[in-house]
């Protein structure tokens, strides 16, 4: 049997009349995220669309049974439900919000689309309409900050013209004469959406009737996936939801640096000025408190076998940079080594003058393997990562029991 398709000619069908043909018990669709029991409804008519061509399905009501999902199985359309309809007659509607949403997208992803082509020979090779933003791949080079406003704005200005969107039917060669955006290989009768004079695309999907009804087009950011750039945007009603969202973003920002909301680059810049600024001096600052803590260390040990000198100590309230500036300093003098933690994180260093004779990156894995955790490191110098911070004392107990029994 072959399902009608009431959306084709009028997706502004909110409620419709229809026969259920064909009814089954399916089982659970965990990866939809069903996993109750659900029924198979295949109708002699649907208003219903499917997932399909990157525009998400849409959900309603088939009798008293809500619609799950909706699948495009070919000729037929495959409805899941969560009950099973008690009659074969069922009165059926829309979930109207979201189909209206999806319809202001998918419109203006043509127009977007068409835009970035027209005026600046950037292709549309994917589409994908999410649950809160929506996205086209572009093939060519990157679009710069003005490709993207002026496609935008390109765009909004067909909007603000309130043009009208017509369906079309007509072959491939047909279309291909009038200026398709993307030739189609497929045989027989199309379906296209034409936005007057401005696109004419194939396209089983649903479509507001004129540009107005779009909205707004807001084109977010572009990044690079693969040989592609994704560039995302929203239309209609979720511009107006994401534009206020932004704003408030900004004006929350705004106060928080005690600036107007046309000041936040500026005195963000400066913030981070002074940051690099401060996070230099710090870094000096350990730096000559590691190598001062360190001439003391070295000076406090008493030499054993060997005249080797062996100093370990587990820190609190350092960052593990601390622990490089330290050992650094450390093991400038001859016949040293030192077995370092920082409570905080777990972090551990050993380290030694050449001098010392040991392999520090093999003490190091002995002791990960005892006692948990990852690192490595060369003969002098080795870092690593406890798993379990509150390993430190034990891990640097178990370093200076391998070092007396090597």
């Amino acid at each position: 049997m072959t399902t009608r398709r009431l959306y084709y000619d009028d997706a502004f069908e909110k409620e419709f009349t229809a026969r259920v043909m064909h009814c089954e018990v399916l089982p659970p669709d965990v990866s939809a995220g069903i996993t109750g029991s659900i029924w198979g409804l295949i109708l002699d008519r649907t208003a219903f669309y499917p997932t399909s061509g990157g525009q998400p399905n849409d959900l309603g009501k088939i009798g008293d049974a809500n619609v799950l999902d909706v699948h495009d199985e070919g000729d037929e359309i495959l409805h899941l439900v969560d009950r099973k309809p008690s009659d074969p007659d069922v009165n059926c509607c829309i979930n109207w919000p979201r189909r209206l949403d999806h319809m202001q997208q998918h419109t203006g992803q043509h127009l977007l689309s068409a835009m970035f082509q027209e005026r600046f020979g950037l292709p549309t090779v994917s589409f994908h309409l999410g649950a809160e933003l929506s996205t086209i791949d572009l093939r060519g080079p990157e679009p710069t900050k003005e490709i993207l406003e002026g496609a935008e704005r390109a765009a909004n200005q067909i909007i603000f013209e309130d043009r009208p969107v017509n369906v079309r039917y007509g072959t491939a060669d047909e279309f291909a004469r009038l200026g398709v955006r993307k030739e189609v290989e497929r045989e027989g009768i199309l379906r296209a959406i034409e936005i007057e004079a401005a696109d004419l695309q194939p396209c089983g999907g649903t479509h507001v009737k004129r540009t107005g009804q779009i909205g707004v087009v807001l084109v977010r950011r572009c990044t690079k996936v693969r040989q592609d750039w994704r560039v995302e945007f929203v239309c209609g009603g979720r511009a107006e939801r994401i534009a206020r969202h932004d704003f408030e973003l900004l004006r929350e920002t705004a106060e928080q640096l005690g600036c107007g909301p046309e000041d936040v680059v500026a005195a963000s810049a400066r913030i981070v000025a002074d940051r690099d600024g401060n996070f230099r001096t710090l870094r000096g600052l350990q730096e000559r408190l590691a190598e001062a803590e360190a001439a003391l260390a070295v000076q406090s040990i008493t030499p054993g076998v060997g005249g080797l000198r062996i100093f370990s100590h587990v820190f609190e309230g350092v960052s593990s940079d601390y622990l490089g500036f330290f050992a650094s300093a450390f093991a400038k003098s001859e016949k040293v080594i030192t077995l370092l933690a920082v409570a905080e994180g777990g972090h551990l260093l050993f380290a030694q003058h050449s001098s010392g004779g040991k392999d520090m990156n093999v003490l190091l894995k002995g002791v990960l393997e005892k006692v948990g955790g990852k690192g490595g490191g060369t003969r002098d110098f080795a870092r690593g990562r406890l798993n379990d911070d509150t390993q430190a004392e034990r891990a640097l107990s178990l370093a200076k029991e391998m070092l007396a029994a090597g």
